[in-house]
């Protein structure tokens, strides 16, 4: 039985967002602006933090938000979305898009992973809370008022200051039946970046949030270490002006005649195919991306330059897989990712789907 302090406490209005976007999301046309999050601090007492958004509409169709900036330190995705700002016109679609090339302004003004304000990491956080820390009204904001009127997004990440991924790769949720298979899997191949890797639902993260508000998210993961690889920002560029080609959203000069390579689809097992440092040091790799290795090969040695004398210790594979991500840092702490792998998704064709 609920006691009456618990019926007061569920019968509470709950929190309207207080986010106010600076553009008509139902204009058509083309509208740049700001989406303010009220943040009053001691230098300015009303003030707002500015995220950038632009909304390209014309007529009906599907809705589609491209996103990057969700980790600060991640930057070909910034680069994705501002170059498509620039160069769509209204004219070139059927439907809409929505752009936010600094989803977590905070941490991508500041270059880190999480915002500065709050340590707030914008994939950890859904499905928000519209009272809460400044990501959290984000990510609320992001679920319940963007997705919530959209059918599709594509969030761009890549491995960040910390981490390496090899080539241009996407992710997407593992399919819940047969039919939502055929449609992820044709989706993915007309993304078409080298890997495509699906994976189990996680309730905090931006896939599982599109899930929920009936639309579909796929990520990707182009390169890393902190800078950016020209290379990957034109297959990802391919990649997300097919997709939205092969949607339907997007016709005309900027469609791609087909998708930039032809991807193999591969799984992530979360307890076979991460490799942890449990012990705080310098950590040397064994093997390079793009390596594929069995179960217990030697995957690192961690070195103790504080303590004269002492032998490394070897850290080793706990499962089969190609080499997909690694850690850039040398240093170490216990709990650190150093390697991912991925392995071949052998019971899902790919000439599925379409």
């Amino acid at each position: 039985m609920v006691n009456q302090g618990k019926q007061a406490e569920l019968a509470k209005p709950k929190a309207a967002n207080p986010i106010k976007s600076e553009i008509d999301f139902e204009a058509d046309g083309k509208h740049m602006g700001y989406l303010r999050l009220p943040h009053s601090v001691h230098r300015s007492a009303y003030g707002w933090i500015p995220i950038p958004v632009a909304s390209i509409r014309n007529g009906d169709g599907p809705t589609v938000i491209v996103s990057a900036g969700t980790h600060g330190d991640e930057f070909e995705g910034q680069i994705i979305v501002s170059r498509l700002i620039k160069e769509i016109e209204p004219a070139m679609l059927n439907g809409q898009l929505i752009l936010l090339p600094m989803a977590n302004a905070p941490a991508a003004e500041a270059g880190t992973r999480t915002s500065p304000i709050d340590d707030g990491n914008l994939n950890r956080l859904y499905p928000g809370d519209a009272a809460g820390t400044p990501s959290q009204i984000i990510a609320h904001y992001i679920e319940h008022v963007l997705l919530a009127r959209a059918q599709y997004m594509i969030d761009l990440h890549s491995g960040g200051s910390s981490l390496q991924y090899d080539g241009a790769n996407m992710m997407g949720l593992e399919p819940r039946d047969a039919e939502e298979e055929g449609v992820v899997t044709g989706l993915l191949k007309a993304f078409g970046l080298p890997r495509a890797f699906l994976y189990q639902p996680n309730p905090v993260n931006i896939t599982a949030a599109a899930r929920r508000q009936g639309a579909i998210c796929f990520l990707t993961e182009l390169g890393g270490g902190g800078g950016v690889d020209p290379a990957l920002v034109k297959l990802g560029m391919h990649g997300v002006l097919h997709l939205l080609g092969h949607i339907g959203v997007l016709h005309g000069a900027l469609v791609p005649a087909g998708p930039p390579s032809q991807a193999r689809l591969m799984a992530i097992d979360r307890n076979a195919h991460y490799v942890y440092a449990y012990d705080n040091g310098v950590h040397e790799p064994l093997v390079n991306l793009g390596a594929k290795v069995r179960k217990g090969d030697a995957a690192a040695l961690i070195h103790f330059p504080d303590t004269p004398g002492k032998e490394p210790v070897t850290v080793y594979f706990p499962g089969d897989g190609e080499v997909i991500c690694k850690r850039v840092l040398a240093q170490v702490r216990r709990g650190d990712c150093i390697f991912q792998l991925a392995s071949e998704r052998k019971h899902i064709g790919l000439a599925r789907g379409g």
